[in-house]
């Protein structure tokens, strides 16, 4: 094996992940940070507003735990999205015992919106709150959650809030690819700097959990300016860094939880929907990234192995060492974030090689028009290059 993958590489790679670990530390320190500080007196009335297509084995247990909310003044919209389960059924029958909850039937889409931004919008048009928390149907909330946002946007005069609820997994499939997008995040965005610079590239956006003062989400356009944007919570994020608006990422994995798949096939489905749409459909940057984090994690692994075969005389054994051990803090510190199952993150190298197999799928999808999700096909974007 060459000196430059045995030795320069494995260095390179060294002073690449002391990097990143500096801009996690620092990510979930201004995560707490976000949460501290004594509650406002008076708190904004909320709009809680729920998209539901084809959710009947999740939304019950989240509009239950959002009427339990210990806050004063709050609404629960949900909109049935054309479902073709027991979605609405099931929404009636929840509806009928507590005024607080409004379920609205989806409109067939008009004026270039399609899917999840429509039923947002509609949603939207119907609120009557100063605060708008979207959520997605696969979430639990802890009775304090709504509370604890109101106050932190509140107190962070902030136009918009998000963050990272728990991860719910279940199935292997879902071990495998979920934990990948919250690790990304965490390692890859610094906030402390995407506070600071209007740079679209520093979006953060978790469509879990996206709360808006009304007048913010009306100046950036709300869904109904996304038209059939795949990657909504993103592309709203971005507007509102185009915006100037104030925004900041809070701690959440003590106030909501997620499953957001029930079998590697959902998985797979949902991150192919979204993983190239992530990179706005540039082929090389998208390429690069993920080649580099596959060689980060599986490339130190393989000089391991071939210098105790006793070849690869470059490689230094504390390079190597200490190479694996960043790769595993880089892991473990979000999982412990999302509360993944930290035993997990021994398995990175297998988590990564999922996520990239995935990410080809997107690509080969996206380029060759066929990405859906829902039954609905998804109309992609002309890819790029760069």
């Amino acid at each position: 094996m060459g000196r430059y993958l045995a030795h320069d590489a494995i260095v390179h790679f060294i002073l690449f992940q002391s990097v990143l670990l500096l801009v996690l530390f620092s990510n979930l320190l201004l995560l707490r940070k976000a949460r501290r500080g004594k509650h406002p007196r008076i708190l904004p009335r909320v709009s809680i507003l729920v998209p539901a297509r084809n959710e009947e084995k999740n939304i019950a247990r989240l509009v239950n735990s959002l009427l339990a909310q210990d806050y004063p003044d709050f609404e629960v919209l949900v909109l049935d999205d054309e479902s073709t389960d027991g979605t609405y059924a099931v929404l009636a029958s929840l509806a009928q015992s507590n005024p607080k909850i409004r379920v609205l039937r989806g409109a067939p889409a008009t004026g270039g919106l399609t899917g999840k931004n429509w039923a947002c919008a509609q949603l939207a048009s119907q609120a009557t709150g100063e605060v708008f928390l979207f959520t997605d149907a696969d979430t639990v909330y802890q009775p304090n959650a709504v509370r604890e946002l109101a106050a932190c946007l509140t107190r962070e005069r902030a136009d918009f809030l998000t963050g990272f609820p728990g991860q719910e997994l279940g199935s292997c499939g879902e071990k495998l690819l979920v934990p990948f997008f919250s690790w990304a995040v965490l390692n890859f965005i610094w906030l402390w700097l995407a506070y600071r610079l209007r740079w679209k590239a520093l979006a953060v956006g978790i469509g879990q959990v996206m709360v808006f003062r009304r007048e913010a989400y009306e100046k950036i356009g709300g869904h109904a300016g996304l038209g059939e944007e795949i990657v909504d919570d993103r592309a709203l994020a971005q507007k509102v860094i185009a915006a100037g608006l104030r925004w900041r990422a809070v701690h959440l994995s003590d106030l909501v939880r997620c499953r957001m798949y029930f079998s590697a096939k959902d998985a797979m489905e949902g991150f192919s929907k979204n993983y190239f749409a992530a990179f706005d459909f540039a082929v090389v940057p998208y390429v690069f990234v993920y080649l580099y984090l596959f060689l980060l994690s599986w490339l130190p692994w393989l000089v391991i192995l071939i210098k105790a075969l006793g070849a690869a005389p470059a490689a230094n054994w504390l390079h190597l060492g200490l190479c694996v051990g960043l790769s595993l803090l880089l892991w473990l510190l979000p999982f412990a974030e999302v509360r993944v199952p930290l035993r997990l993150a021994l398995l990175y190298p297998i988590l990564n090689a999922a996520s990239t197999l995935v990410a080809l799928r997107s690509l080969v999808l996206s380029l060759s028009g066929r990405l859906a999700w829902k039954g609905r096909s998804l109309r992609v974007p002309r890819w790029k290059w760069f």
